[in-house]
């Protein structure tokens, strides 16, 4: 057996874009457009890699926020670019049989699978596959929080050879880290583990919180901000339903809101969104004292807000001033 170490680039179109709005055979995050993997040996050494660009056909225009993200270039994806069923036949020959797939997320194998049937090609040969953040979880802190391929890095003392966010030099990395990892008794224990992050809340919490909960299972961000405005927006003393104000939007799939409680008075609310292996989206909730600094946070971020409405409310200010001076000039 050899565990392929896995990484992937996608592109997405651009919001309100003429792609963005294509209806497709089958729905999907992102089309591939870099595949890098590397094969770690049942002994775990590192051993040969595996790299192809591919030729996008449904989101052909590059997404300016990818490219620079990347480094990928349109002219390259002309240039090296192949067809996606090609790229598939030159990846499965170079994987071989009996392999496990190791990614650093939840994200690639998902994407993959995606893309296998947008294009109708057989999704069997992915079924073997693991998160290895969940692995290097259990064998290092123990936390459910979702490290970054950079942190790993660093407790591992690895140094970066190969460039970020290029499919191949963070499938080496990840190899790298997964070499140092007891992957079999990973593969073990995957199951708890992952049990273990479903139910945990990841990352840490400022001071002030007072609540913590995680939800599962709505269909988009959408969904899942109503629903917690909504129906799950509990007070956390009373247990009575609590009145929201607005969203802000965080780095890293945060967003903020301060609720009321008729009876016990204000809380700030803040949630995380991520993906569930299934593609439907999971939220982290933490509740804060009124006077926590995270509410603070908030009402720097308040009053931020909307400069647009701030000029519009000061024109209408002046507007109302100015009617009451000619009121007052005509009498």
């Amino acid at each position: 057996m050899n565990y392929i170490v896995l990484d992937m680039e996608w592109n997405q179109p651009w919001p309100g874009s003429p792609s963005a709005k294509k209806v497709l055979p089958v729905t999907i995050r992102g089309e591939i457009i870099q595949i890098g993997a590397v094969r770690v040996t049942e002994d775990q050494q590192v051993a040969d890699e595996f790299q192809v660009m591919i030729r996008p056909k449904y989101y052909r225009h590059l997404n300016r926020r990818v490219s620079k993200l990347t480094g990928i270039k349109e002219s390259r994806l002309k240039e090296e670019g192949i067809a996606f069923p090609d790229a598939m036949e030159a990846f499965r020959n170079w994987c071989g049989e009996d392999i496990v797939f190791l990614t650093w997320g939840f994200d690639d194998i998902g994407i993959l699978r995606e893309n296998l049937q947008l294009f109708g090609l057989e999704t069997g040969w992915t079924d073997r596959w693991y998160n290895a953040q969940m692995m290097f979880n259990a064998q290092t802190d123990g936390s459910n929080a979702q490290k970054a391929l950079k942190t790993a890095m660093e407790i591992f003392n690895i140094e970066a050879t190969r460039p970020a966010h290029d499919a191949l030099g963070d499938a080496y990395h990840t190899a790298l880290i997964c070499a140092k990892l007891d992957l079999k008794r990973g593969m073990e224990e995957y199951n708890a583990a992952l049990k273990s992050h479903e139910n945990g809340f990841h990352g840490a919490e400022l001071p002030g919180c007072i609540e913590r909960k995680v939800f599962h299972d709505y269909l988009d961000k959408r969904a899942a901000l109503s629903s917690m405005s909504g129906e799950e927006n509990i007070c956390p003393i009373c247990g009575a339903r609590m009145l929201g104000s607005r969203w802000f939007a965080q780095p890293g799939h945060r967003y903020m809101d301060l609720a009321t409680c008729p009876q016990d008075g204000k809380f700030l609310i803040r949630v995380r969104l991520s993906t569930q292996p299934d593609g439907l989206v999971r939220v982290s909730r933490l509740t804060y004292e009124a006077t926590s600094e995270a509410a603070e946070a908030y009402a720097r971020r308040a009053e931020k807000a909307d400069p647009e409405d701030a000029g519009r409310s000061r024109r209408r200010r002046r507007r109302r001033s100015g009617s009451a001076q000619g009121d007052n000039s005509a009498q």
